[in-house]
């Protein structure tokens, strides 16, 4: 028998039985931020999902009023944990047992809890050496109140990549590099993905020389970058196979990704923040999910979050960051894309 050559066909054979479940499991869901003054209730906002059949949401902090919205709603639940609740939880399986005990088993019986997130951003910062240990609490939490399908894992923003061009570069920062070679080999061994936050448009804008619109938008019809044996035709394959290489590189390959947050800005007095513009690109990408993987890992899917629900007038970052919503706050589309 001859010898594997190369080292894409070993990490596709690593992956093979992993995606199988993962691919099965694909959702698209929308983050709901709630940072607004002018929002509609949560039950309206259920509702308002069900009617739009988004069969999976995004919280990023347990609120009670939402939870209880949930019951019997047939939406996927992933569940986020406060930043500043993530050390005592990793310092304490007490700790733990009474965060699972408050935010999921009362709502367990009628809630379906697809992921419980450890915190958002957090790395690299003072709280990323906590990460890896609560995820595992957590965790010892959920299996003792029988929530064994509920999903622990984090959310990571690209800077934890100190490299990331070309795509097979991709490389964690100096700074993150320990406590996402911790989180990696927890979600290794739990067989859970790494979530993580894409932003075609930040990297867009904040380089709009080197990287040209259609790239960002999944429009071009040509490879715009070519990286060895692959071909990036948009760019939020190239930032989702930077991440994948950089996993390769601590030799943890076979930790799949999802993407708990991706869209585009509709206003804010910014080059391209448009509604055309982000209709286009979260259309484009529903279209690109659904149909295929990366380059790097073409058979896997994953499941994906839009930023976000709505437009969020309290938000900070200024315009921008205030007009990411596929609604406006009187539940009005801002554009149809469901």
């Amino acid at each position: 028998m001859g010898s594997i050559s190369s080292p894409l066909v070993l990490v596709t054979l690593l992956l093979l039985a992993h995606q199988v479940c993962f691919n099965s499991a694909q959702q698209l869901g929308v983050n709901y931020g709630m940072v607004g003054d002018n929002l509609p209730s949560p039950q309206d906002v259920i509702s308002l999902f069900k009617s739009n059949n988004i069969g999976s949401i995004r919280l990023f902090e347990p609120k009670p009023e939402v939870l209880e919205a949930l019951r019997n709603s047939d939406i996927l639940v992933s569940l986020g944990m406060r930043n500043e609740d993530i050390t005592s939880i990793a310092s304490s399986q007490d700790a733990a047992n009474s965060w699972v005990n408050t935010n999921v088993a009362p709502y367990k019986d009628e809630v379906t809890f697809r992921y419980v997130t450890i915190g958002n951003e957090v790395i690299p910062g003072p709280f990323a050496k906590d990460v890896a240990m609560a995820m595992n609490h957590i965790s010892n939490a959920l299996i003792a109140i029988g929530q064994v399908g509920a999903e622990v894992t984090t959310v990571v923003p690209a800077t934890v990549l100190g490299t990331s061009f070309p795509p097979s570069a991709g490389a964690f920062s100096a700074e993150a590099l320990g406590p996402m070679t911790d989180i990696a080999t927890v979600l290794q061994q739990t067989q859970r993905p790494l979530m993580i936050n894409v932003y075609p448009y930040f990297a867009l804008a904040s380089n709009p020389d080197q990287i040209s619109l259609d790239y960002a938008l999944f429009q071009s019809q040509q490879p715009i970058v070519t990286d060895g044996p692959l071909n990036y035709n948009n760019l939020f394959d190239a930032i989702v196979d930077a991440f994948n290489a950089a996993l390769e590189k601590i030799n943890l390959a076979d930790v799949l990704v999802g993407v708990s947050e991706t869209g585009w800005p509709t206003a804010g007095n910014e080059p391209y923040t448009t509604i055309s513009n982000a209709q286009t690109y979260n259309t484009n990408l529903k279209k690109h999910v659904a149909e295929a993987g990366t380059p790097r890992r073409p058979n896997v899917r994953m499941d994906l979050f839009i930023f976000a629900m709505f437009n969020e007038n309290q938000k900070n970052g200024g315009a921008v960051e205030q007009n990411f919503g596929l609604f406006y706050p009187n539940m009005q589309p801002v554009y149809p894309l469901f």
